[in-house]
């Protein structure tokens, strides 16, 4: 297995993102200003469809190869963001009750992936509000997120 690492920018409703991937994998996810680039490989091409069809509506859950995260407690996180569908939440302290940890380590554990969209940590909401969100333009990108997943009634 290769592990270059690569990067490709794409438009989304949410901004700009740029994707990179290392080896058969994707790793990153970040919005910003990348220019736009057509993938040049078949995983990069297949994360490109899927995050397009995220955004037009015509997919449910990402089935992508991601890049392990390090230690037992950042791979259950990931997992437990991964396992609430499209157009559900949990709190932080459900998946805090979950995994026998704070609710504090849970926030931190969401501001630290790498793979927001793709591994949902926008679907992870505050007892009493909406939490943070680290990616895009914040809580406006968490909203916009739960909006397109058709999880708004939450937000009232």
């Amino acid at each position: 297995m290769s592990t270059d690492t690569r990067s490709f920018g794409l438009g989304t409703p949410t901004g700009p993102i740029v994707v990179t991937l290392e080896g058969e994998a994707v790793s990153g996810l970040e919005w910003g200003d990348a220019p736009e680039a057509s993938p040049d490989d078949a995983l990069a091409a297949e994360v490109a469809r899927q995050i397009e069809a995220y955004f037009g509506r015509r997919l449910d859950a990402f089935d992508l190869p991601l890049k392990p995260a390090s230690g037992n407690f950042a791979q259950a996180m990931r997992q437990a963001m991964i396992d609430i569908p499209l157009g559900r939440t949990r709190s932080y302290g459900e998946i805090a009750k979950d995994l026998g940890v704070t609710a504090q380590a849970v926030g931190q554990g969401c501001g630290a992936n790498t793979i927001p969209i793709i591994v949902p940590c926008h679907r992870v909401l505050a007892q009493c509000g909406l939490g943070g969100f680290s990616g895009g333009r914040g809580i406006e990108t968490k909203v916009a997120l739960l909006r397109l997943e058709s999880a708004a009634s939450l937000l009232i």
